[in-house]
């Protein structure tokens, strides 16, 4: 680790292959960060399963995941790109943190309430401590900075909290950890219902673009894409539909809304969703050709996996250590 260099923290849940939003708002940043911070990629297995999970399933989209995150362009060598479950101190810290965590502060958690209405038959524990393995993941690697979405914030705020306490009581023993939001995300929207983020449990098939998705389904779910009874490109109020493609163009070509207004102009709707829709795949092939690469060959795969799991390992470790030395436990 360069000591010049900040901390810089993300994982990124496998149970769903990565949409184009989580392309857009997570991947494609993670390359560029790699060569200005320390950076710790996971793939977050242990938080998978507050949702019940079919076993098999959910084996192979960790090893799809792993092996995403090197073919969308992050460096082993660069940076550190692990498994949480490969990596016992998550678990072992998130223990000690929750009896740090008030029940008052992960009841007022937005996404435990709307993950229990969903799964109304399955609220457990894990679902209402999720955020305190999530602090966990964090402070575990000192990180100085967390790429986060709206809705994770109110999860960062609960581990600077954590931080604030404990560090009141023990000293400096974790960095306070700052939300990092890149200006130029796209946000991407559902193509069905564009009022609402694009997301992995979508039963709508047509929503959501996969990021293995082929050119021919992609061009197809944009030909689909729900817009308005209008024939004008352009951003304005009430335009939700085509604002979203708009974004996702833009983010695909480096082109403003200006230039695409310009590009478009007089042309129909149904033009300019065949060129996004290619443009997106145009975007995305390179990733998929290097992850079909990648993926044929395991043993690379798995001793990637080894090679990150050993470095998280013993990176966490000496936070976990300091940990235990200071709430007073017996270390060896």
């Amino acid at each position: 680790m360069d000591e010049q260099k900040k901390n810089m923290l993300s994982l990124i849940q496998p149970t769903n292959t990565p949409h184009l939003g989580n392309y857009l708002g997570a991947m494609r940043n993670w390359v560029k960060m790699q060569n200005e911070y320390n950076c710790f990629f996971g793939i977050a297995d242990l938080h998978s399963i507050t949702v019940r999970q079919d076993p098999v399933k959910l084996r192979a989209q960790i090893k799809e995941s792993y092996a995403l995150l090197i073919a969308a362009g992050l460096d082993p060598e660069k940076s550190v790109l692990f498994v949480q479950g490969h990596n016992p101190t998550h678990a072992e810290l998130s223990w000690v943190l929750s009896c740090y965590t008030q029940f008052g502060e992960l009841s007022r958690m937005t996404q435990f309430k709307d993950k229990s209405a969903k799964h109304p038959d399955n609220i457990n524990a894990g679902l209402f401590t999720y955020p305190v393995l999530m602090a966990a993941d964090i402070l575990l690697y000192q990180a100085n900075y967390v790429p986060v979405g709206q809705d994770q914030l109110q999860h960062l705020e609960l581990a600077r909290n954590i931080v604030q306490r404990f560090n009141g009581i023990y000293g400096d023993v974790f960095t306070m950890p700052e939300g990092y939001i890149t200006k130029s995300t796209a946000k991407v929207m559902s193509l069905q219902e564009p009022t609402k983020k694009m997301s992995k449990s979508d039963e709508n098939a047509n929503a959501s673009v996969w990021v293995l998705d082929d050119r021919d389904t992609i061009i197809r779910k944009f030909k689909r894409a729900v817009t308005d009874s209008e024939t004008e490109i352009c951003a304005r109020e009430g335009k939700d539909g085509i604002i979203n493609l708009m974004s996702i163009y833009s983010a695909a070509t480096d082109k403003s809304f200006e230039e695409i207004e310009r590009e478009f102009n007089g042309k129909g709707y149904g033009e300019f969703k065949l060129a996004v829709g290619e443009a997106v795949a145009d975007m995305l092939a390179p990733m998929q050709s290097e992850f079909k690469r990648i993926s044929a060959d395991k043993s690379y795969v798995e001793q990637c996996m080894k090679d990150g799991a050993e470095k998280a390992y013993k990176f966490s470790r000496k936070t976990l250590s300091k940990v235990y030395k200071k709430v007073g436990f017996v270390t060896f």
